[in-house]
């Protein structure tokens, strides 16, 4: 493990990977993020387009309940927003895409705001009932203001392009969602090494400490909903160009459940977390869905069962990180570095 003194300037103890061999092991992620898509065919570049997305979704809701504390049930309303605000501004005001995103984002960030403003007296249990209510209205207006939204029918988003090239691509887009998931990621890390960050920090570990301590705590909660809502309405948002068609049962109260399940299993309060649960909860159905195609002749029974198997999984694997590693897979991950890093002398 780590001990003693290690740089003798701020700007040494600043930043974000402090060792040589956590430099290197960055360098050859980004690596293999560059070198991937060529090599890779569309089945595995649709995946980790949804992964990114996936990413920076479960970032959003990660600065909101991993690192503030604030328990919500309203990912899919804010996700909707934002895929809807940005749909409908790409569809019938022929606003490019990397204008109607940003604004978009802007408009969830906004909403978010105002579905934040019961957390000054509400916490715990009742703000999770409150944000659940955010769930259940936005599904409302979505599936019922037929004028603006469509109504139950299908939202049809125009092909984003520049300069002539189609953007929605499984390789074009990769590199849209790839690039924002890490400029995402980079912010949200130093965003928790900021003032705002850390207050943020403080009212997760005790509110009234924080607010003795002068921090104000209802506004650093509707900064942390603010941020949070903008990055889910990026994730929303993001959603609607790749896929080009937005639909309400895209958005509904699974979807939030399982962005919580994600940040759990990945580990609350931390980046790599995120990304760790995105992947896994992402390849996780993709596996299941590609063992029950290959049963379908061998073993059809099985494969009939599968579908149902795949939500009992899910809710299994969530169960034992619970109980067996409440911090997540990105946990695991610091246990696999501390080891090498000791190794060979584990004591």
């Amino acid at each position: 493990m780590r001990s003693g003194v290690f740089f003798s300037d701020y700007q040494g103890d600043m930043q974000l990977r402090r060792l040589p061999l956590e430099k290197l092991r960055l360098g050859l992620f980004l690596a293999a993020l560059c070198v991937f898509p060529f090599f890779a065919d569309t089945y595995w570049l649709t995946l980790a387009n949804q992964i990114a997305i996936a990413t920076i979704g479960a970032l959003g809701l990660n600065v909101l309940v991993g690192y503030t504390g604030q328990i919500s049930l309203g990912q899919g309303a804010f996700m909707a927003i934002g895929a809807y605000s940005s749909g409908i501004f790409a569809a019938r005001f022929d606003i490019p895409f990397f204008l109607s995103i940003p604004i978009a984002c802007l408009i969830t960030a906004a909403i978010g705001v105002f579905f934040g403003l019961p957390s000054l007296r509400l916490k715990g249990l009742y703000l999770a009932i409150a944000t659940l209510a955010a769930q259940q209205i936005v599904e409302w207006v979505i599936t019922h203001w037929t004028g603006l939204t469509g109504g139950t029918e299908a939202l049809v988003v125009p092909s984003p392009r520049l300069f002539g090239v189609r953007l929605n691509r499984d390789f074009n887009f990769y590199w849209i969602s790839v690039g924002l998931a890490l400029l995402v990621a980079l912010f949200v890390a130093n965003l928790f090494r900021s003032r705002v960050g850390r207050a943020m920090v403080a009212v997760r570990d005790q509110d009234i400490a924080a607010s003795a301590l002068g921090v104000d705590v209802f506004r650093t909660k509707l900064v942390a909903f603010a941020t949070s809502s903008f990055l889910v309405g990026l994730s929303g948002a993001l959603i609607a160009h790749y896929r080009g068609i937005v639909t309400w049962e895209r958005f509904t109260l699974e979807t939030s459940i399982t962005y919580l399940a994600m940040i759990i299993i990945g580990g609350l309060g931390t980046v790599s977390g995120s990304f760790f649960g995105a992947a896994f909860l992402t390849l996780l159905p993709a596996l299941i869905t590609t063992v029950g195609r290959d049963l379908q002749t061998s073993a059809p029974g099985i494969a009939a069962v599968l579908p149902f198997v795949q939500q009992g999984v899910f809710g299994l694997v969530v169960i034992l990180f619970l109980v067996l590693e409440p911090e997540g897979l990105a946990k695991l991950w610091r246990n696999v570095k501390d080891y090498f890093r000791t190794w060979p002398f584990s004591y």
